[in-house]
């Protein structure tokens, strides 16, 4: 009888671990989310200044665009010390890449192959 007991409330302090777990992981979830919204919407406006400003060959139009859309905020971790961030703009078939921490633009550039 007091095998079962303590299976039986094992079971439940299990069941509430992952309970609390889950509304923890929840919550830092919705955090996160906030706050990658406000870091999108804070670089946003630097990015389409600095793509439209980019020397390029294909130019880039995001006032007067036709077709004009936000890829967003991508991270790529290089190795165990370095993260690059990446803020990519889409204006008629054109991609840029804007780097928020070193304030360029790529026009046309992969994301992934840069330095």
């Amino acid at each position: 009888m007091t095998f079962q007991r303590i299976v039986v409330a094992l079971l439940v302090l299990i069941v509430a671990g992952l309970g609390a777990i889950g509304y923890f992981e929840w919550r830092m979830a919705a955090q996160v989310r906030t706050l990658k919204a406000f870091v999108e919407g804070y670089v946003f406006n630097e990015a389409v200044m600095a793509c439209e400003q980019a020397k390029s060959s294909t130019p880039f139009k995001w006032n007067g665009g036709k077709s004009t859309s936000v890829i967003g905020l991508n991270s790529v971790k290089l190795d165990k010390y370095n993260i690059s961030a990446s803020y990519t703009l889409v204006a008629d078939l054109v991609y840029c890449d804007y780097d928020p921490i070193k304030r360029k633009a790529e026009i046309g550039s992969s994301f992934l192959e840069r330095e």
